[in-house]
């Protein structure tokens, strides 16, 4: 009985959650020439979702064990911290905090790490007061990225941080996050809202009525099902190898995230649709489309998602029947949870999907045939490809986990220069003696040069440094001999 009453409770306030979200103002895409569904597909689209049971929206399963009401960071935190980052020229791997660089910011990180503390604990005095009065339980308990015991307040904001970043908004509040359902005819599929951020320091949260999953981890499966898979793509065994290890840090092919600022982000690398409602994301389904058009019918048009000649994301609006693209698309993707799990059901199911997902990694971040072009101290000019000195399986996975995750390996310019002018090659090729040196400098969320399951580069290319004294002694040596 409680559980129905507090069901009614939610449902009739329903409409206050997710007012964190930002605004709904964004770009608006060039549509296409002519509608991407004829009426008879945007009816039998509508038909489909307007089924008893394909869409359900409720408390979540597990309400009365961790509380209606839990503490979530805000989007409004998130976007400052953000900005934050951005003002005082700092930032790091989304794994990662940015850290201090100077003696004033160090002071500046003691006020927001004790602004947010105390955030979380007026967040979690609230949530457990709101529970305590509905479920008669005080829950829900305190997580490891809460304070125990009350912390002090944060006392007045420094005023170099006030003028930089301008006075933040509340790190923390308490939330009522909500469970959607969504039924297929082949596949059942459960989500939660206000998703839950491990890093209370995270800047690239946007978006509360977002949702996600990771979905069937890369690494837990199979050997023979991945190689069919990677077989089905066209990979072979190096690319397989590297591609493997950078999903590690990203998902499973099934994988879905609406919550930051990838806006729309899916499958084992995340490819995403960014703000404009395209990206990686869009290209991907386009590659599918032109590639296999009858799945791609199967997986994604029947219930309508498709993408234009252009790259973006076309969605059918389960409720209204209007036919949205780019930035809108994605927009309704992240407040519809039926279209988002057209692209996990996908995951699930097709294996053309998932072959289309290596496929376009391969051809959008395998960073093998990426140029590289330095300029030596004397004006001459070296250009090679990437693989003309990056050997390795694990010298490949830093560089295409970089590129994944920043849409560029441009620092590899510049790494190979510092290299290049204490090391003085004759051609491109001989840069990679130093691919160890290399390689070392471009990690970013992990470190591959650790991994035994990848080819390592030679020993010998461990340090230009200690090569380059070397042989600057031997020619000192010489000089003085002669």
């Amino acid at each position: 009985m409680r559980r129905s009453l507090v069901l009614s409770f939610l449902l009739v306030t329903a409409g206050v959650f997710g007012q964190n979200s930002p605004s709904a103002a964004h770009q608006i895409a060039t549509p296409p020439s002519s509608p991407l569904f004829a009426p008879t597909d945007r009816d039998a689209v509508m038909a489909y979702w307007s089924q008893p049971d394909r869409y359900t929206v409720t408390i979540p399963d597990n309400a009365m064990d961790k509380g209606l009401w839990q503490v979530r960071l805000t989007v409004e935190g998130s976007t400052w911290l953000w900005n934050y980052n951005k003002v005082r020229k700092v930032s790091a791997p989304p794994t990662a905090d940015a850290a201090p660089a100077n003696d004033e910011q160090k002071g500046w990180e003691a006020w927001v790490a004790a602004r947010i503390a105390r955030d979380r604990w007026d967040a979690w005095k609230e949530a457990t007061a709101s529970n305590q009065r509905v479920l008669g339980k005080a829950l829900p308990a305190i997580d490891p990225a809460t304070p125990s015991v009350e912390p002090p307040m944060p006392g007045p904001i420094p005023a170099g941080l006030l003028a930089l970043a301008g006075d933040p908004p509340k790190f923390a509040r308490s939330v009522v996050p909500m469970q959607h359902q969504v039924k297929f005819d082949d596949d059942s599929i459960v989500y939660q809202d206000n998703f839950r951020i491990w890093n209370q320091r995270y800047p690239f949260y946007r978006y509360a009525q977002g949702v996600a999953s990771g979905g069937t981890a890369v690494k837990t499966l199979p050997s023979d099902r991945l190689d069919h898979l990677f077989r089905l793509a066209g990979v072979n065994d190096t690319e397989c190898h590297v591609m493997r290890a950078v999903s590690m840090l990203e998902g499973g092919f099934d994988s879905i995230n609406t919550y930051d600022t990838g806006f729309v982000s899916v499958g084992f690398i995340q490819f995403a649709c960014l703000k404009e409602g395209a990206g990686s994301l869009g290209g991907m389904l386009l590659g599918y489309k032109t590639t296999d058009p009858d799945q791609y019918q199967k997986d994604f048009r029947a219930f309508g998602i498709d993408v234009t000649p252009t790259g973006a994301l076309a969605a059918i609006d389960p409720t209204t029947g209007g036919e949205l693209y780019g930035a809108d698309a994605a927009q309704r993707i992240i407040e519809d949870k039926r279209l988002i799990a057209v692209f996990q059901r996908a995951g699930h199911k097709s294996d053309p999907f998932v072959a289309a997902q290596i496929r376009s990694a391969k051809q959008m971040f395998y960073p093998a045939d990426d140029t590289v072009t330095v300029t030596l101290d004397g004006g001459s000019v070296l250009t090679g490809k990437v693989s003309d000195i990056v050997k390795s399986e694990a010298g490949m996975a830093t560089l295409m986990d970089r590129k994944v995750n920043t849409g560029n390996i441009t620092m590899l310019t510049s790494v190979v220069s510092q290299i290049a002018t204490q090391t003085h090659p004759e051609s491109f090729a001989d840069l990679a003696k130093y691919e160890y040196e290399i390689v070392d400098k471009m990690r970013y969320r992990t470190n591959y040069l650790a991994d035994a399951s990848l080819s390592q580069p030679a020993p010998n290319s461990r340090s230009y440094s200690r090569t380059s004294r070397g042989a600057q002694n031997r020619r000192g040596r010489k000089t003085s001999g002669g």
